[in-house]
């Protein structure tokens, strides 16, 4: 059977619960991180971890486990999963503490590991997406740091229930001066005469791994690839648009408000047999074990 792992230990889902007064649950006050695993083995591990303590200090929370305990628990549940390739998400709270915002209180964070199958925005959409601006904008940067993976995400949650109410897969979310951030659960790449362009962290989007990779390959693949600002109208001239992340790994669009565009593109088509090559590569069972 499926485990969790909550505060260093191994527990049946039923028995994976926090207090009511964990203020991860009253206000949102954590940090985590949603890692894939292919094969029984974790892909860019030691990424996620990175990006997971630099969040943890970014809000002032010490980390109770170290990367290397956490390495050794995130193998521990894969190992009792029951499903080959999956999802997991790894949080840490700020713990249990008195009701307010004042967090001098609060006791040993609270840590835990949940597993399970993952469906993804891409699943029986081989047509490509469909996309909608969200009328909720991306929190400002210098409100809150984009690169700061919070537990709280409720813009992105209403944004994706404006993408559900238009019929549409995700949202886009723009900053308050109407650049693309990203999506609601994804970062976003366009192509545009054979060019690559995805918005700056700086206009509010996640420094996603994924998108890194992406980046990494494009590179590999001798495909230019931009930086930049970008506005919806840019979105809607593009050849191509295609989003990345953990959870949807690469999915190409095919159309953004009406704006049909070419899905799966020649770029996208590209950049996404070397994703899959590359993760075969980090987790094949005939390999050896790779944190990267």
């Amino acid at each position: 059977m499926t485990k969790c792992w909550v505060n260093g230990e191994l527990v049946d889902r039923a028995a994976a619960t926090v207090s009511l007064f964990d203020h991860g649950l009253l206000y949102g006050d954590g940090v985590f991180e949603g890692i894939r695993f292919y094969h029984r083995r974790a892909f860019r591990l030691a990424a996620h971890l990175r990006r997971l303590r630099d969040s943890a200090h970014a809000i002032h929370l010490d980390l109770p486990y170290d990367e290397a305990a956490l390495t050794r628990a995130v193998c521990e549940v894969i190992a009792a999963a029951d499903c080959e390739d999956g999802y997991l998400r790894l949080g840490i709270t700020r713990g249990v503490g008195p009701l307010g915002l004042d967090t001098e209180g609060c006791g040993q964070p609270t840590s835990f590991i949940l597993v399970g199958p993952l469906r993804r925005l891409a699943d029986g959409e081989a047509g490509g997406l469909r996309l909608v601006v969200a009328s909720t904008r991306r929190t400002p940067a210098d409100c809150l740091d984009p690169r700061i993976k919070s537990l709280n995400y409720l813009n992105n949650i209403l944004a994706r229930e404006e993408a559900r109410r238009a019929g549409a897969d995700e949202a886009i979310l723009l900053n308050l001066q109407g650049r693309v951030a990203e999506g609601a659960s994804d970062n976003l790449f366009i192509v545009r005469d054979g060019v690559l362009v995805t918005p700056p962290v700086s206009d509010g989007s996640l420094d996603g791994i994924t998108r890194a990779l992406v980046m990494e390959l494009a590179g590999e693949l001798g495909i230019p690839c931009r930086e930049r600002s970008l506005t919806v109208t840019e979105l809607y001239a593009a050849d191509e648009c295609f989003l990345t992340g953990t959870a949807i790994e690469m999915a190409a669009v095919a159309d953004i408000e009406g704006h049909r565009l070419l899905a799966p593109g020649p770029v996208f088509t590209r950049l996404q047999e070397a994703f899959r090559v590359h993760i075969a590569a980090e987790t094949q069972p005939s390999t050896q074990a790779r944190v990267s």
